[in-house]
Parts: structure tokens; C-alpha cells; sequence
């Protein structure tokens, strides 16, 4: 957000503020010389890759989870693993979903205070990698006859969650740190052009790339989901493990080339101790600068200086924004839970019910080049450029829209037979039969959430790292990462509507959430 912002509504897309902490390359007396991005360097393309792999391995298992905890092995539609229904695998999906979320907490902490981003990166992969074997084996069929799946499924899952938090903190400003260049410069094109070379374009770019290589590594669950319903859930299991397994080495090949920031052992403390003594004295964190010691209390030296409290403070204030990112990450989490349960009681052309959300990394590829090389830069020759603020807002209400469609699509089953408001229930043609509604009519509402993923999710990344101090980005990344864990928990609290005929009602009260939540952007300045 901009820092002395007027208070007066700011307009979606605003024109830039002198002095905004978050403007992409503010307006210099530069002659009018046009800005760009610089070249990326080569570790760059290597980290986005290992990540690349690491999301095929995330959402190659996420993918088919709802089919596999919902649905029993002999169900005669949708045939499953473990069948403990749609509202158990929703709460156990979005749980893990929580767990993910909040294990970068701890992951930010290790990094920053104790071995550094890389190895906290390269050890968290070890402990990943166990849990997607240890949900291979337990997806056996010798494992489901000794009733070992279930266990075998937590016991992955946490594995899993681990690896995540130590991974997802880390990796975004790990790819953000290989850029080194200054924060701008002139440039002589071939065509004898004269440029500015800017740095905050350039870490855009490094994040727009980088969201890319996670959107091909999304597709996982166009291929998995296939292989799910020709050769069973064990053999879907097995590539992501694959996958991750080819990154991991990659990772361990190429470790001696990233740039690294080394860490800080008091940092943590450190920032808890500045705290306590600011929330001591009504919030004021002068009180914690050494220059505002007085005399009386000079005898306890700090360690740390005036400007370690100067990033606390801009830390703090970086996080303000995020505090809204649960409704968002509680409507998103639908998508990969409640909305492929849906799709398993329409009629599907002979397609795995869990497909659909390629649609979202579809779109997501498709748009995020198309407004990031031409629409942003456009906006920006004009003299518009979308702040960050601009982008989450429409994001949120981009995401609000796609909830109140998904209601209308539930609606629509509703008023379909066979089975009415209660489809596939066992009193209706024994469960056997969907509803009389084609599953293609949910793709608009997957075009809307990935372009509110494009809008919201990549500047709220490209926010936290731009926001926060050198010193604190692991940890303020975890901040920005913990509000999926809050929006994990805020989808469990409607959990009691994830019950026909109730579920309209479910998708209706996130929409409406996400559309005072881009309002409440909109008008109050952050």
C-alpha cells in the first residue's frame, strides 16, 4: 500500500503517489525514457523449475484426494479409497490445507535464524519426499486390505505438510534474491533505443515467470486424474513422487549456483523482544530504539540498532493487507474440494469428475503473459499503472463473482432429476445415477477464480517481498502464506453446509465475504 495515501475512495486503477512504497517503477525525471525488465539470471530458471516440480507433486495428490477419501473402493460411479463421504474428505483436504499454511511459519524461522533458505529448503524436500512414498505405499492395495490406508494417509499428509512449510516460505524470495542489479539504469537497446533497465519491473517479472512454471506444474491433475481413472490411486500417487524426486536432484546439482542470504541467529528474538517492549508502552515501538533510551535505562544495551526497529515497523506494516487474505484463500480452497464433489454428481462425458480444475491453470497460462507483456505495460505508457493494492482489490471481487456462480451451478443440479436436491443419494436410484447437468457448465466459475488467482495471489507474493525489510523475508512471507491456514479454517467453520441441500447457501456466504472484502480495499486506503 502506498504510504501517505489521501483518504479520500482511491480509484481501481489509480494514478501513481509520489513516494508509494508499492508502485512498479514510480515515474523518474528520466527524459521519458521507456522502463523494462532485465534479462533473468540462469538460477532463476533453475528455481522455478524445481518448483515446477514441486507443485506437480503438490497438486498431483490434492488432485484426486477428495475422490480418494470420499468415495469407497466399490462405489459404482466414482470409485474412491478410504469412503468416509463429502463433508470427512473436505474436512481432512482442507485440514491438510491448514497444515501447509502453517508450518512456513516455522520454516521462515529456521531459515532466517539457524541454516539459511537453502538448506532449510533442501532439508524440508527430504521430508516431503517421505511423505508422498509413505502416501504411495499406504494407497496399496495390501495396505487397504489391512486397513493401513487411513493412517498411512495422515501419517503422509503431515510429512508432507512439513516439507511445504520449509519449501513455500523460502522459495519465493530464494528466486527474488538472484536478481543483484541496482534499482534502476540506462540501457542502449540493438535498435539503438536508450531504456531504463528497473529493478521493481524486474522482480515483477521474476515473479510472473515463476507463477508460470507453478501453473504448468498444476496441470498435474489433468494427467494424474486420467491415470487415477484407468490404473487406480496407487499408480497416480507414484508420479508425483517421480516428479518430485527429478526436482530434488536437480536441486542438490545445482545448490553450489544460488545467491543466499546467510542467517541471522538473534533476528527472531530479536524482533519478539523489540515487540514486547512497543505492546509494553501502548504500542509505541520508539521505546525500543536504543537512541530513545533514556539515561536511567542506557544500562541494559540493546542489541540491535535504530534501524533493525525501523524494519520491524515496516514489517508490521507490510502485514496489514494480509489480514483479508483468509476470506480469499477460503473461497479458493472450494475449487479443490466442495467443487469436485459437485462435479461428481453431474453427468461428466466419460471424464474424470476432478478434471475441471485444470481449467483455472489453463486460464492462468493463457492470461497472466497477455497482462503482464501487454496489458500492465500499456497502463503503464498511458501513465496507469496498477498498484498492488489495484490488483488484490480486483481479486477479491473477481473471486467473490466466481463463489455467486458457483451457487447458481449447484442451484442448477438442484432443479435437475433425476435426483433433485438430494443427487446421488442411495434412496435415489441407488446413487448410481447424476444429475441431468452437464459437468462443462462449471467452467466459467474455474475462468474467474484463475483470474482472480492472477490478480490476487501473484501480487499478494510480489507485495510481501517487495514490502518486506531484507531482513525479515522469509518471515513476512510466512506471514502472507499463514492467512491460507486462517482461510482453511474459516471453509471448515461452513463445513455444516457442505450438506444437500444446503450447499448454495455455503458458496453464497464466501462470495458475498470476498466482495465487502475488495470493497473494503477499495474505499479504505491500506
Amino acid at each position: 500500500m502506498s504510504n501517505g495515501e489521501p483518504s479520500e475512495r482511491s480509484p481501481l486503477l489509480s494514478a501513481r503517489s509520489n513516494g508509494a512504497a508499492d508502485d512498479e517503477g514510480s515515474p523518474q525525471p528520466d527524459g521519458g525514457l521507456r522502463r523494462i525488465a532485465d534479462s533473468l539470471p540462469p538460477s532463476v530458471w533453475l528455481i522455478a523449475t524445481i518448483e515446477m516440480c514441486e507443485r506437480f507433486a503438490y497438486f498431483g495428490i490434492l488432485g484426486p484426494m477428495q475422490n480418494y477419501i470420499q468415495n469407497p473402493r466399490n462405489d459404482p460411479l466414482r470409485p474412491g479409497g478410504i469412503g468416509l463421504g463429502q463433508a470427512s474428505a473436505t474436512m481432512i483436504n482442507q485440514g491438510f490445507v491448514l497444515w501447509c499454511y502453517i508450518t512456513p511459519i516455522v520454516g521462515a524461522v529456521v531459515a532466517e535464524q539457524y541454516v539459511g533458505r537453502l538448506k532449510t529448503i533442501i532439508y524440508s524436500s527430504s521430508v516431503y519426499l517421505c511423505g508422498l512414498v509413505t502416501l504411495f505405499l499406504s494407497s496399496l492395495s495390501a495396505a487397504q486390505n489391512v486397513g493401513m490406508s487411513f493412517a498411512g494417509l495422515l501419517a503422509s499428509l503431515f510429512l508432507i505438510g512439513i516439507g511445504t512449510g520449509g519449501i513455500k516460505t523460502n522459495v519465493n524470495s530464494l528466486i527474488a534474491e538472484q536478481y543483484t542489479g541496482p534499482k534502476e539504469f540506462k540501457r542502449s537497446l540493438k535498435s539503438g533505443e536508450e531504456v531504463i533497465v528497473d529493478r521493481d519491473l524486474t522482480i515483477q517479472s521474476i515473479f510472473t515467470t515463476f507463477f508460470i512454471f507453478i501453473n504448468v506444474g498444476s496441470f498435474s491433475p489433468l494427467i494424474i486424474s486420467v491415470i487415477e481413472k484407468v490404473y487406480g490411486f496407487s499408480a497416480a500417487f507414484s508420479l508425483p513422487a517421480i516428479v518430485f524426486l527429478v526436482g530434488f536432484v536437480i536441486m542438490l546439482s545445482s545448490k553450489d549456483n544460488y545467491i543466499t542470504r546467510e542467517p541471522d541467529s538473534s533476528i527472531v528474538f530479536n524482533a519478539c523482544k523489540a515487540l514486547w517492549i512497543g505492546i509494553r508502552h501502548k504500542g509505541n515501538l520508539d521505546y525500543a530504539r536504543p537512541s530513545y533510551r533514556t539515561e536511567e535505562s542506557a544500562t541494559r544495551r540493546l542489541p540491535w540498532d535504530d534501524s533493525f526497529v525501523d524494519d520491524l515497523r515496516g514489517a508490521i506494516a507490510s502485514c496489514k493487507i494480509f489480514i483479508l487474505y483468509p476470506i480469499y484463500w477460503a473461497a479458493y480452497l472450494q475449487f479443490l474440494t466442495n467443487f469436485i464433489s459437485q462435479a461428481a454428481t453431474m453427468e461428466t462425458h466419460g471424464i474424470p469428475n476432478d478434471i475441471m480444475p485444470n481449467i483455472d491453470t489453463m486460464t492462468v497460462l493463457i492470461i497472466l503473459p497477455i497482462l503482464d507483456r501487454v496489458v500492465f505495460p500499456f497502463l503503464r505508457r498511458l501513465g496507469i499503472p496498477v498498484r498492488h493494492v489495484d490488483r488484490i482489490t480486483m481479486g477479491f471481487l473477481v473471486c467473490g463473482a466466481s463463489m455467486l456462480y458457483a451457487a447458481f451451478v449447484q442451484r442448477a443440479i438442484y432443479a435437475a432429476p433425476p435426483c433433485y436436491d438430494h443427487p446421488r443419494a442411495p434412496e435415489c436410484l441407488g446413487g448410481n445415477v447424476p444429475n441431468q447437468v452437464s459437468i462443462f457448465l462449471q467452467s466459467p466459475a474455474y475462468v474467474l477464480i484463475a483470474v482472480s488467482e492472477i490478480l490476487a495471489s501473484v501480487s499478494g507474493i510480489e507485495y510481501a517481498y517487495a514490502q518486506a525489510p531484507a531482513s525479515m523475508k522469509s518471515i513476512i512471507m510466512a506471514v502472507y502464506l499463514s492467512a491460507g491456514s486462517a482461510g482453511a479454517l474459516i471453509a471448515m467453520t461452513v463445513s455444516p453446509l457442505t450438506v444437500d441441500p444446503k450447499l448454495p447457501w455455503l458458496y453464497f456466504t464466501l462470495g458475498l465475504e470476498n466482495f465487502l472484502a475488495g470493497a473494503f480495499l477499495w474505499i479504505v486506503p491500506m
